[in-house]
């Protein structure tokens, strides 16, 4: 087992289970999209570019976005609290989930994955 599927698999209810529900939307939604360890975190790549990476922090679950800041759909739901870059989507628990919004935005985030992440 590689070390994201292990951070997944290690958290506490119900963050696994919002993990394994958001990796099942992730990889059925975006194209090749393949499944790495970075930085402690699970990061989901398509060629060489990060979509996005999942992270259990402060009681929720942050899935995080580096070209939010191109995204047209969906903005007023991304946190960017404290980040210039990174914009996410936050859950506590399994049933905030909106699985069609989360799929728009990995959608946008698969469609501007080769934009510039800084200014």
């Amino acid at each position: 087992m590689n070390p994201a599927e292990e951070y997944i698999l290690r958290q506490e209810e119900p963050f696994r289970s919002m993990l394994i529900h958001i990796q099942v939307i992730i990889e059925a939604t975006v194209p090749d999209v393949r499944l790495a360890y970075k930085w402690r975190l699970p990061f989901f790549y398509v060629e060489k570019k990060p979509i996005c990476y999942l992270n259990v922090t402060k009681g929720y679950v942050d899935i995080g976005f580096w070209t939010a800041k191109y995204f047209t759909k969906h903005k007023e739901l991304l946190v960017s609290e404290n980040r210039k870059q990174v914009k996410s989507l936050r859950y506590w628990n399994l049933d905030e989930i909106n699985d069609p919004v989360l799929i728009e935005v990995l959608e946008q985030a698969y469609t501007y994955r080769r934009e510039k992440f800084l200014d």
